[in-house]
């Protein structure tokens, strides 16, 4: 194979440079400053959780810095890995619809361990977390779907490439830097998605773990490390050993980065669970408002992509009744089902006790699916039920898109309120919560300091 002269790394790594003296544009901005605010709350809402404890028990890099809502700090790579898992943890974190994959999880917690270490200031940070987020969101436009497909999880791979290219910006690397740091990246790239067999805990580190390779990845690159130029359309590349092609839509990359921004549409989930189950919960809770009990309905059918049917439905029987409250959050019959009989899904209804509901579980029994092959996944997420009632009479309720998303997204306000739901949740005061938004507000205008996150 004859290699390109100028291959995508370098191509993207040159228009990575020319945004490192500048600012993102107001809209994108904005849209940093709410993912900011979003995944601080999600790492306190986690703080005290299993997984987060066996995180940090099997973390022993401590440093200097923050792990979001505990005492004890870490090396800055550390800090990114306990802070990625903890805001990917409940599965509430932020959405980039053309993927599906989760940028907020991955390139906030790099790009601030990574600032508070090495470059402490906060127009960089805002830079790096641009480009890192933008970059993530245009990987998943590539090969659209193939890399779920092969058995991957998109967020791990893409990731791991997203927060090596934000990192890389923040530090202020050259361009031959950041092709390295692409290269090395592409190399700890990984994160099979197994998980959806049993609800294990593996799902929750892929975001922690890209956060910190892409760390690592970049600091090499500084070093003076040498990665591969040709890491994506390599014969080797990412896109081959994750997507099983070396075709793809690589302009969707490059070929208007920096000047349109994809950052712009990322969605903010209303539910704690998976993305695609959200339209279907709000199809439920829309269906129960109109009076229709549980027990008059006989059955429901739901259209369904086809993309998505091997995560979020089968094996049906253990999406009808998943084995624990993990698992729950990608099984569109339960979620379907807890969103009718409890009026939402909130970060309560994957308890021990909630995934046990007989009421809930009685109603996920009869959910079932059809594939439509004209849904248009993964461009956008819609849902759609259809309940038989026991009389014989049938409703319908469809919803078109993501609520959250491009096409309704939410305010600042939102954010906050979801933020304080968030730190609430994990144990923190009223003022406290307060106090560390007013930090927030101004993080990005100032030098990086998260020390008063601590504890």
């Amino acid at each position: 194979m004859t290699l390109p002269k100028i291959s995508v790394a370098e191509t993207l790594a040159q228009k990575i440079v020319a945004l490192q003296g500048g600012s993102p544009p107001a809209a994108t901005a904005r849209k940093c400053e709410d993912l900011l605010i979003d995944v601080v709350g999600l790492c306190v809402t986690a703080r005290n959780e299993d997984y987060i404890n066996s995180a940090l028990a099997g973390s022993d890099d401590d440093g200097p810095c923050t792990a979001i809502g505990h005492p004890r700090a870490l090396t800055a790579a550390g800090a990114a890995f306990v802070n990625g898992t903890a805001a990917h943890g409940e599965d509430f974190d932020d959405t980039f619809e053309g993927g599906p994959v989760h940028a907020g999880a991955v390139v906030v917690p790099a790009v601030l361990a990574a600032c508070e270490r090495h470059n402490p200031d906060g127009r960089m940070a805002l830079i790096g977390i641009a480009v890192g987020a933008e970059v993530l969101c245009r990987l998943s436009l590539v090969v659209p779907k193939a890399v779920h497909k092969a058995g991957f999880h998109p967020t791990a791979i893409f990731g791991a490439m997203g927060a090596a290219a934000g990192v890389g910006a923040a530090l202020g690397l050259n361009a031959r830097q950041i092709v390295d740091a692409l290269g090395v990246a592409g190399s700890m790239a990984g994160g099979i998605i197994e998980y959806l067999a049993e609800g294990a805990w593996t799902k929750r580190l892929h975001a922690g773990w890209a956060a910190q390779s892409g760390i690592r990845a970049a600091l090499l690159a500084r070093g003076g490390f040498v990665g591969p130029r040709t890491v994506f359309e390599g014969v080797h590349g990412l896109f081959h050993g994750f997507a099983h092609t070396t075709n793809g839509d690589y302009d969707a990359l490059i070929g208007d980065f920096g000047t349109r921004w994809v950052t712009d549409t990322l969605a903010f989930k209303p539910y704690p669970c998976g993305t695609i189950a959200q339209p279907y919960i709000d199809c439920a809770r829309r269906l129960a408002a109109r009076g229709i009990k549980a027990e008059d309905i006989a059955e429901i059918v739901c259209e369904v992509a086809e993309g998505t049917v091997h995560r979020l439905w089968e094996p049906l029987a253990d999406k009808q009744r998943p084995p624990n409250g993990y698992a729950a959050k990608f099984a569109v019959p339960y979620l379907l089902a807890a969103g009718f009989v409890q009026g939402g899904v909130g970060l309560a209804a994957f308890s021990k006790g909630a995934i046990a509901d007989p009421g809930v579980l009685a109603l996920a029994a009869k959910v079932k699916y059809v594939i439509d092959p004209q849904n248009s996944y993964p461009n956008n997420y819609t849902g759609h039920i259809r309940a038989k009632l026991k009389d014989g009479s049938v409703t319908e309720e469809r919803q078109p898109y993501l609520r959250g998303g491009a096409q309704e997204p939410l305010t600042r306000q939102d954010v906050v309120d979801k933020f304080l739901l968030n730190t609430e949740h994990g144990g923190w005061s009223r003022a406290r919560s307060d106090a560390a938004l007013k930090l927030l507000a101004t993080l990005y205008n100032g030098r990086i300091d998260l020390s008063s996150l601590r504890g």
